[in-house]
């Protein structure tokens, strides 16, 4: 196993997957030498009996809003399993130091029952986000959309014994960018933020547009 932080919807294609049960106390459960998405497909291809009624990717330690989307892992996890048509939840909390996020899941799963997934479109993704505080201080749930604001990106280099230059990559959602009311604002002020996702990437405007040009 090893750290799995923007991956974002790798497979492992050119090496083989390789799984192990184990178990701690009353838990017993399965881990993947694998992607997040490995996790998933290997789970749902091969691995389960049957499949399950709900897919929770997380907790992450790190947020997942706006731009962190598109690089995540966790919500790529949730992602495959939407793609199969299953309801999926991802789970992340804005604390890359958490050392507990026992009260973040026993609440994850009192939200997810909470949701009628009937009533949601088909192949949908709930992206929940916690605040970087106790459970007990978090100011309540809000559903909001992601943020379109980018990262700005800033690279530390630094130079190896031989002399040779590396770099490691830092930098910030600039304040100033960030919409008012969207899931980095409102995780910003201590909101639980729920965002639902869906990955239908066709550009319905732009395809209106081309299709009144002559293309050749």
């Amino acid at each position: 196993m090893h750290q799995q932080s923007a991956v974002g919807h790798a497979l492992t294609i050119f090496e083989p997957i390789r799984a192990m049960h184990y178990t701690d106390g009353d838990y017993h459960g399965i881990g993947v030498y694998g992607t997040p998405t490995d996790c998933v497909k290997l789970a749902l291809g091969k691995l389960l009996k049957n499949k399950p009624d709900l897919v929770m990717s997380g907790i992450n330690l790190g947020g997942n809003v706006g731009p962190d989307i598109l690089y995540s892992g966790t919500v790529a996890a949730a992602t495959e399993a939407c793609h199969e048509g299953l309801p999926s939840m991802a789970i992340s909390i804005d604390d890359h130091r958490a050392t507990s996020v026992q009260d973040q899941a026993v609440h994850a799963i009192t939200l997810a029952k909470s949701i009628d997934w009937n009533a949601l479109p088909k192949r949908r993704v709930i992206n929940v986000n916690y605040p970087a505080c106790p459970l007990r201080q978090t100011k309540g749930i809000r559903i909001c959309p992601q943020t379109s604001a980018v990262w700005k990106n800033v690279y530390q280099e630094h130079h190896d014994p031989r002399g040779n230059p590396y770099w490691w990559l830092e930098g910030e959602i600039p304040c100033q960018d960030i919409e008012i009311g969207s899931d980095k604002d409102l995780l910003n002020q201590g909101y639980i933020t729920v965002t639902p996702l869906r990955f239908t990437f066709t550009d319905e405007e732009s395809l209106a547009v081309l299709n009144k040009l002559q293309l050749h």
